[in-house]
């Protein structure tokens, strides 16, 4: 009865993804949830909330019409952390609905409990009422993502000094904040918090953020935040925090300075939710951040029948990529053929404004020795951000001066995560700077701002050569 050709442990998008393919495979598949319902971090904590929480943000403060209306508009006046999650809890439930409606349609079996290696093959769960199961898998996926880091410095009180799970249950919006890690949760929520009009304050050791991401880009976001008053102590410890008598917390910054705020949010990593697993057990080691190492076309562990997939095995820790690590786990897991994906995959971070990135850098490209030119339009540029009152907005095209293909794309703006996917899909195709020359863009579109960046990396290229 307890025995399944996959059990997966964790219901995110690497398991639930890795769970529904195996099942289409025809397989006996199992998932493992310890959380209440259904989804895992993704959907409970993570993704859909803080996205979430930023289109609220964004819709009740009215922010996306500032441009025409000045600052000082709004579309409802006082918004309180009750308006929020209202929309939440409609969207969360909606989510474990259509995933449970997901496993029900494909026959996937699914279990709450905690689970914990007995042997490579053999898993012990832990019910809620205290029934302890045996569970048997030929293969086992593990897909518990990542928690918070929660260092024993901090003191953390679920109020005034919280992680990122813990600041989705706030009962009041602080008129100031500490955003201690300026990582891409920092960095979205400390942007969303500024957008209700929190006094925000980013803090991080690190001189620089976001390095993964094009420097020029982040040069014109990092303007855009500061033009809104955010202050952003890059290069900065916070050595002590302490909670006053009156409610404030004391930030306490290692170059003498100190910060009086309502509320700091900590978000200087993650970890691995891997130390109840009992990996010991299964052949298995764990990093100091509790990720796991894996084969990264396969996903296989250093154990043959035990794979791991999502957050867990680290960079580039998206929902998107995620799912396809799931899905090709699974597939590799039941024997089923997996191929390779496209080598380039779109990076979204939902900051207020978007960033979205696929593709090589420009200083990659300096790397590797490629030469190359670049193509830049700004949103206002176009019909459609003038009808928007898009005053920012950025999108930049990198190609190669020999072979003329598109190699990296890079926006930071309204819509960058959806704009994003011409240029990935360009980019893949190996496309070159004559399909954004060439083809014609609906108007007015924000799109449109492909054709402009191509036109203006072309006029500098020169036109097509005749051997070409």
């Amino acid at each position: 009865m307890n025995q399944y050709d996959l059990v997966v442990v964790g219901s995110g998008p690497a398991g639930r993804r890795g769970a529904i393919q195996a099942a289409k495979l025809g397989k006996k598949v199992l998932v493992i949830e310890q959380g209440k319902r259904v989804g895992g971090v993704s959907v409970h904590t993570g993704t859909i909330p803080s996205k979430t929480l930023r289109e609220t943000a964004l819709n009740l403060t009215g922010w996306r019409e500032r441009g025409f209306y000045g600052r000082a508009y709004r579309v409802k006046q006082e918004i309180s952390a009750e308006d929020l999650r209202r929309r939440l809890l409609i969207t969360l439930d909606h989510e474990v609905e259509v995933l449970e409606h997901q496993f029900a349609r494909n026959r996937v079996q699914h279990l709450r409990g905690r689970a914990s290696f007995v042997d490579p093959k053999t898993l012990s769960v832990v019910k809620d009422d205290g029934e302890v199961l045996q569970i048997s898998g030929e293969s086992i996926l593990l897909a518990v993502g990542t928690k918070p880091f929660r260092p024993d410095y901090i003191p953390f009180d679920g109020k005034s000094v919280l992680d990122s799970d813990e600041l989705l249950d706030i009962d009041v919006l602080p008129r100031s904040m500490a955003v201690i890690g300026a990582g891409v949760i920092g960095i979205e929520y400390a942007t969303i918090f500024s957008a209700l009009d929190t006094n925000v304050t980013l803090i991080d050791p690190k001189s620089t953020m976001l390095d993964f991401i094009d420097k020029e880009i982040v040069e014109d976001f990092t303007y855009q935040l500061r033009d809104r008053n955010m202050k952003l102590l890059l290069g900065t410890k916070a050595e002590k925090i302490e909670k006053r008598e009156d409610g404030k917390i004391d930030v306490t910054l290692d170059k003498g300075r100190k910060l009086s705020v309502d509320m700091v949010l900590f978000a200087a990593g993650r970890m691995g939710a891997t130390d109840t697993l009992n990996l010991a057990a299964a052949g298995l080691d764990a990093d100091s951040r509790g990720r796991l190492k894996v084969n990264p076309e396969t996903f296989e562990t250093a154990v043959p029948n035990i794979y791991a997939a999502g957050d867990v095995v680290g960079f580039p820790s998206l929902a998107s990529t995620s799912m396809e690590q799931g899905r090709i786990a699974a597939r590799v897991a039941v024997g089923a053929v997996a191929k390779e994906p496209p080598k380039y995959f779109p990076y979204g971070i939902y900051a207020v404004p978007e960033i979205s990135t696929c593709g090589l850098t420009e200083e990659e490209m300096k790397e590797r020795g490629i030469p190359y030119e670049c193509g830049i339009a700004r949103f206002r540029e176009t019909s459609r951000g003038h009808i928007m009152g898009l005053d920012t907005g950025l999108l930049k095209l990198i190609f190669s001066l020999k072979t003329r293909r598109l190699l990296g794309v890079h926006i930071v703006g309204e819509g960058a995560t959806e704009l994003v996917h011409i240029g990935q899909a360009v980019l893949n195709l190996k496309g070159t700077v004559e399909y954004f020359v060439e083809n014609t863009f609906n108007y007015p579109t924000l799109a449109e701002a492909y054709k402009i960046a191509g036109l203006d990396a072309w006029n500098r290229m020169g036109d097509i050569k005749s051997e070409l």
